[in-house]
Order: structure tokens, then sequence, then C-alpha cells
């Protein structure tokens, strides 16, 4: 039998599916509240789905309460950057809405700790080669704006209320399970590693490159990946840790390794055997040119380290997905 249940907000997504899987496998039953707008109800097979929305509070107190639960994994969110730009209303409603009616909700059944899924995209422009949770927060677009208007709110939360929390600045999360049992599901698809799969497949057109004049090595942007298990390993190293009666964390999830965007098609072609078609176009508003994280403080704090974030292994586990057969290599 299931030690308790923990609430997982989003949890029929890439994300929180995976950390589902996770949370099951180590003995606590994980409940999905998720409005499925993005999630897919066949990615929750370890625990029940509350088909609930987390701007409505009234629904989400009967959650918490019906399942005594204590401990809400926030993962739900809007979360494409160009998609912020063309639409921030509806990711301040989405975002900071959803998280106001989720902390109304904790309050309401007493449940005490949060653990919150924030970006690194609340750094905006980083001042230094690696961001430290110390940088200063500037975000350049809605987005970010949204998820650091978040943080203070639980901040504020805490101060009054005694909310314990965790929030965990993600850089960019990738691959898929490996036991097969999950994957990276858009719809419509925006993120690069999927959309190169797709390209190199044939199961969508050549990969768009946006900017190729960046001040980085390549000309292409450079970004922070890490592997999506990876992710649900540290969330459950930070539920540990709150369960020990940890202080509060604000910590980066990435591996402190940076990879351009032509350095991942190059990886994509290396481990299916296939090139990856790419149309230039020129670069999208609110992209910087590099994030990558300073990951020493999640090591310090909670002795995490990423074990599957190498790009080969992001890659291969993702492939299968996308047309590949599983373990394929290059070509002779």
């Amino acid at each position: 039998m299931p030690s308790r249940a923990i609430i997982v907000t989003g949890g029929a997504g890439f994300i929180g599916s995976h950390f589902c899987k996770l949370l099951a496998e180590r003995g606590d039953l994980p409940v999905t509240v998720d409005n499925l707008s993005t999630g897919h109800a066949d990615a929750v097979k370890w625990g029940p789905l509350e088909r609930v929305d987390v701007r409505d509070t009234g629904a989400l107190t009967a959650v918490l309460q019906r399942y005594d639960a204590n401990v809400v994994m926030h993962f739900a969110a809007s979360a494409v950057v160009a998609d912020s730009v063309r639409a921030p209303d509806s990711y301040y409603d989405n975002n900071v809405g959803g998280l106001i009616g989720l902390l109304a909700a904790m309050k309401a059944a007493g449940a005490d700790s949060l653990v919150h899924s924030s970006t690194c995209a609340t750094y905006g422009i980083p001042e230094t080669a690696l961001i430290h949770e110390s940088c200063p927060q500037a975000p350049i677009n809605p987005y970010g704006r949204s998820k650091l208007f978040c943080e203070a709110m639980i901040r504020d939360q805490a101060d009054a209320y005694g909310l314990r929390y965790a929030m965990l600045r993600y850089f960019n999360a990738a691959g898929a399970d490996p036991g097969g049992d999950l994957s990276e599901r858009h719809d419509p698809e925006t993120r690069l590693i999927p959309l190169a799969l797709m390209a190199a497949s044939g199961m969508g057109p050549p990969l768009r490159l946006f900017g190729t004049d960046y001040p980085t090595p390549d000309g292409t942007c450079v970004r922070d990946y890490i592997h999506v298990t990876d992710l649900a390993e540290a969330h459950h190293a930070v539920l540990s840790h709150l369960d020990r009666g940890g202080e509060n964390l604000v910590l980066n999830l990435g591996t402190g390794q940076g990879i351009s965007v032509r350095q991942v098609c190059d990886a994509v072609g290396r481990v299916t055997g296939t090139p990856v078609p790419i149309e230039q176009h020129p670069r999208r508003p609110g992209d910087p040119a590099t994030l990558v994280a300073d990951a020493s403080e999640a090591e310090r704090r909670l002795g995490f380290t990423p074990r599957r974030s190498q790009i080969e292994t992001i890659i291969r586990d993702a492939a299968p997905h996308f047309g590949f057969r599983r373990h394929h290599g290059p070509r002779a």
C-alpha cells in the first residue's frame, strides 16, 4: 500500500508524468491534478487523475481534503517563451492565476509543503557564463516574468502563513523515460530535441534554426539540457529534504554544460545516423544567447548530480518515440 498521497499538478504533462512514475516506484501515491489542456490522460498510469483546473480553488481544496494531502508538487504551467510573447495575458492567467488558486486551496485544506517548478527564464540575459541562484533576476519575456512573480508569491505566503517550499529553476528538460512508458508530447511541438528528431526521421519539416549570429562559438543559442528522469530524481531528493524538516530551498536544476543548437543537431545525426535538415531563420524575440546553470548548489544541498544528461543519452532515450529504433546507433 502507498504510504501517502502527494498531489501532482500537471501530472499528465511531460515532467510531471515522469515524476509520478518515480514517486510510485518509491512507495507514494501520485494524485494527478490536471485539466488536460496540454497534458495526456494516457500518461497518468501510476495513480488517480483528478480533472481539475488549478485556478478552481474550491475543487482543488476538495481534492486536497479527500486525499488528506499535505504536499503539492506544482508542475502545471504554460511554458513556451514565444507563445508568452504573443499572448502574455494567457500566461499571467494560467501561471500566476493558477498559483493563486493553488495557494488558496492549500491554505484552506491545511497543506503546508509546496515544491514549485520555476525556470531559468527568470534570470533574463545572464551577466556571467554560469548562472548561480544569487544572480539578478531580470526576465525578458512574459513567461519568465510570470514565474518570477510566482516566486515572490510563494515567499510572501511562507512569511505570512509558514508555507514550506522549494522553488526549482529548470534549465532545458529533455529526453524520455528509459523504460519507454513516457515521452515528450506537445501539440504543437516547440522544443528543440523533439523537433530535430522529427526533422531527421521525416515525421516533421526541416528544423527551423532561429538565429545564427548570436555571440556564441558557432552563432547559435546555447542551452543547458537536463534529462527528464534526472529532473524527477531531483524532485524526489527535494521531497525527502522537506520530509526531514529541511529548510526552504531555491535551486537551479541543470548540468553546468552548455550545448548549442548546432551541437544538438550534430548529436542527433550521430545517434540516429540521419542528418537533421535545417532551415535558417532570423532570431526570435525573447531568446537569450546563452543559459547555462551553475548547478553546484543542488549538489551541495541535496547531493544531487544528473546521471543521464549527456546529450547522446538524452537523444538516444527520446529517439524511439520519433520513428527511430530503440538504441539505434550511427551507421557504419
